[in-house]
């Protein structure tokens, strides 16, 4: 700041300066999506200028509102998942970027459900403004019954008809259908479905890779192997499937985490990958492009989901009303499952 500057100590002064009123730039410093890009802009360029700092504490305590948002992972099926898990730290550090652009903190929590309070007491904590949900898992009741009361809620996962919950995912069927059909069309007949079900989101994977032989006419495979998404359990498993059978010709595996233990197992049985067993991910993470060889995969947009369930939940925490977005997914394909 320059010793020609004014001093610009309170929202007051930073308003007259702006020559806005002190609600337009306590908005603009908060983020709120409300208040177009320009003004956002030009306020927070003469709060750096001015060498301005709100006082946390007293705009919390005037405002009612902790500008943080909590982000909740819960973990009902698959108890020794890690936050380190590449997914995770993927989408979080999305996330973060996108929460910390419009000012606000992310509080983190990883959650063994027990009982049904468990979110509800996360939400209504007085920690937090509003909490992003971080895969369904076995909770789907518990989410929906806090859904159907609490407003600011955005969930990351499968969307189904008739729900509360504000979703934010992809299309998981179409991914599941692009995965399969990519290796029917390049003549792999014995597939198999690597993945847990029973999981909203992988269990839709699941149904596209069954539609998908039926669009093509070709019998549904019996080969189904629920693998835990932890990547050394997933690995033991399928060593062990493949030591009872390792006729399959290709695999849909429902993670690329599931398909990087695949690449290992398949390798230790002797397999080749791609000429004996193609093998089809499912994220598209920065590892998938490393793996040997590199993975074929069906990418979703974790960059765009995480832009997409801020602004939505930063609106709803204005009272506005916002619908699920559902993202495209690609086919990326590589050379654990090319073009033949």
């Amino acid at each position: 700041m320059s010793s020609g500057s004014k001093s610009v100590t309170t929202l007051a002064d930073l308003a007259r300066l702006a020559g806005l009123s002190t609600s337009t730039v306590s908005r603009a410093l908060a983020g709120n999506p409300v208040i177009k890009p320009a003004t956002r802009e030009k306020v927070e360029a003469l709060a750096k200028a001015h060498g301005y700092r709100p006082n946390l504490v007293g705009r919390n305590l005037r405002t009612g509102r902790s500008h943080a948002v909590g982000v909740v992972l819960p973990l009902g099926h698959e108890v020794g998942q890690p936050v380190s898990d590449p997914f995770f730290i993927t989408l979080l550090g999305h996330l973060a970027d996108a929460l910390t652009t419009r000012g606000y903190d992310l509080l983190l929590s990883r959650v063994i459900p027990r009982g049904e309070n468990w979110l509800s007491d996360i939400a209504e904590c007085g920690r937090v403004d509003g909490v992003i949900v971080i895969g369904q898992s076995d909770q789907m009741d518990v989410i929906e019954a806090v859904a159907q009361r609490y407003m600011p809620l955005v969930v990351w996962g499968a969307q189904f008809p008739g729900y509360a919950q504000t979703v934010v995912g992809t299309d998981n069927r179409l991914g599941g259908q692009l995965a399969t059909r990519h290796l029917l069309d390049n003549g792999r007949r014995r597939l198999a479905f690597f993945g847990n079900p029973e999981y909203p989101e992988l269990g839709e994977r699941h149904r596209g890779f069954l539609d998908a032989h039926e669009a093509a006419g070709v019998s549904a495979p019996a080969h189904l192997l629920p693998v835990h998404l932890t990547p050394q359990t997933a690995y033991e498993t399928i060593r062990a499937f493949l030591e009872v059978d390792d006729t399959i010709d290709g695999v849909v595996a429902a993670t690329d985490i599931i398909a990087m233990a695949t690449l290992r197992a398949l390798n230790e049985h002797g397999l080749s990958v791609p000429s004996d067993v193609a093998v089809v991910g499912y994220d598209d993470l920065e590892i998938a492009i490393h793996a040997s060889p590199p993975l074929t995969t069906i990418k979703q947009d974790i960059a765009g989901g995480a832009e997409a369930m801020v602004d939505i939940l930063l609106a709803r925490m204005e009272g506005q009303s916002k619908t699920s977005v559902i993202l495209p997914p690609r086919l990326v394909i590589r050379n654990s499952a090319p073009l033949s």
